[in-house]
């Protein structure tokens, strides 16, 4: 009798953790995004009019939120860089940064930034030059508030989103001891929750599906502008056979380099993609007008500064906001998507650094290094005249090359572009996949390779379909639907940390 229950006992224990062992993270996420690439690529009008409607619903309720929330996150970014909490370390006393201060720089710089820099740096500023709010198109109150809004855009407001959840999860992953995942950071607000484990669940597979979207999308506008250059330079017509094949070449060299490892891959990667940016903007800096260009970055960097808390606010109480959908709330929520992934990736990588050297680092230096590639490539265009300008802006993915053909060594500068545009891409789809792999491995620093492989041919088949269905008007809708969920995990996550940060002081 006792030996009969005992057995019963057993097989009970081995269901319980047969069940306990199945990955639901990864099982339900990849339900989700097979589900939406599916309807994308099967019915693409319905896929447009759903993000479309949802797309109209949140920027006429919740336009506001983005803003209070990215300026929220901006202020206490700072609070835990400066305040007690700053010096605390993210892992044990006695450990020491993995990576150097270039090499770290570089990794979180590519994974970061990468394709947007390029594809909007000169098509930004050139769009507020032509057609900028309440001041004369083409003038020079136009040329100040091009590149104070792309300051705005890509300085210290588009990375904050990243800092906080890198400090989050670095400090619970290294110092805590915990798995390294998004859910994780909530465990100090979540843990007398009897719905704990759903919640948890629900916000691990989110933040995937977000960072398929977010990484997916920039592969997508990554993909048209290395079309539009090879067309634009070698007369290889830009057709979506063309780009198809453009992600398929891409796809295999990333997933290659993801199988290889962090440091095998994406280290050497990061170096090839500092080293080409360098060489671009470096070389930009001194074929265009330099001087110009040098006014222009310390000005608009005074401007950024100014009026930093009016534009991080702005937004029009009674008449049309159009402008500021297309543009700032756009932005907020396209950093807001990629903060899970970026934020996961430069916290694997900054394991012994302190809180206020990770903020700083994270914030500062990347913000500067943006400015200044708005401001060369900016004025390059700018300085070229407002008819060429309206012009160039027509087509996205051609205005660099056009702007690039008007200066001594062009081609040479474009051809750099593109290449730097491959490495660009592959860096951040290579960290995002080892991103994805953690996530979906229960928070595993060294995920299963062919985890890494699912999710690299998920966000090819997801870059496509962006493409497919209008390029950067789906991106701007979708972004936007997307994030809207993930405001309110950042929100727990800022209480989560200060009150657990707030409980390891009370003990020293």
């Amino acid at each position: 009798m006792y030996t009969r229950k005992l057995r019963q006992g057993n097989k009970k224990i081995q269901i319980k953790n047969k069940v306990h062992k199945r990955n639901y993270v990864f099982i339900f996420s990849l339900i989700l995004t097979g589900l939406i690439v599916s309807v994308g690529i099967l019915l693409p009008e319905k896929f447009n009019y759903i993000s479309t409607k949802l797309f109209n619903v949140l920027i006429d309720k919740f336009s506001p939120m983005y803003l209070l929330l990215m300026l929220g996150i901006f202020i206490f970014s700072l609070y835990l860089a400066f305040s007690k909490y700053g010096a605390i370390k993210l892992g044990r006393e006695n450990d020491k940064p993995e990576f150097s201060n270039v090499v770290w720089f570089s990794m979180l710089f590519g994974a970061g930034m990468g394709i947007g820099l390029v594809f909007f740096g000169a098509w930004e500023p050139m769009s507020h030059f032509v057609n900028p709010l309440n001041v004369k198109a083409g003038s020079e109150d136009a040329i100040k508030f091009a590149m104070e809004q792309s300051f705005i855009h890509w300085g210290f407001m588009s990375w904050v989103s990243y800092a906080v959840i890198g400090v989050s999860l670095a400090y619970f992953q290294f110092r805590k001891g915990r798995k390294g995942l998004i859910s994780t950071t909530l465990d100090p607000i979540l843990e007398d929750n009897k719905y704990k484990d759903v919640i948890k669940l629900v916000i691990d597979v989110l933040a995937v599906f977000i960072t398929i979207v977010g990484v997916a999308a920039s592969m997508g506008l990554g993909t048209m502008q290395i079309g539009g250059g090879i067309q634009y330079l070698f007369g290889i017509k830009n057709t979506f056979k063309l780009q198809i094949f453009i992600i398929l070449v891409i796809t295999m060299i990333y997933i290659w380099t993801a199988v290889g490892g962090l440091d095998k891959g994406m280290k050497q990667l990061s170096n090839i993609n500092l080293a080409l940016a360098t060489l671009l903007i470096g070389g930009c800096f001194f074929i265009g007008p330099t001087s110009e260009i040098m006014n222009t970055f310390v000005n608009g960097m005074g401007d950024c500064i100014n009026y930093f808390i009016s534009q991080s606010l702005f937004i029009n109480p009674i008449t049309s906001n159009e402008w500021v959908y297309k543009w700032r709330i756009f932005y907020w929520a396209y950093w807001i998507s990629w903060s899970p992934f970026v934020g996961v990736f430069i916290a694997r990588i900054s394991k012994g650094r302190t809180i206020r050297e990770f903020i700083l680092g994270v914030i500062i230096i990347p913000s500067i290094i943006c400015m200044f590639w708005f401001a060369v490539f900016g004025m390059m265009g700018m300085n070229l005249g407002f008819d060429f300008a309206k012009d160039a802006i027509i087509c996205a993915d051609t205005s660099l090359f056009k702007v690039l053909e008007n200066y001594r060594g062009g081609f040479l500068f474009s051809n750099i572009a593109i290449f730097l545009l491959f490495t660009f891409f592959i860096t951040s789809a290579n960290s995002a996949i080892y991103v994805l792999g953690m996530f979906t491995s229960r928070g595993s620093l060294n995920p299963n390779n062919k985890i890494k492989v699912v999710w690299g041919v998920i966000q090819a088949l997801f870059a496509i379909v962006f493409i497919m269905l209008g390029g950067l008007d789906i991106l701007q809708r979708f972004a936007i639907v997307v994030s809207f969920p993930f405001v309110f995990v950042l929100i727990g996550i800022m209480v989560s940390i200060a009150k657990e940060l707030k409980k390891e002081m009370s003990k020293m």
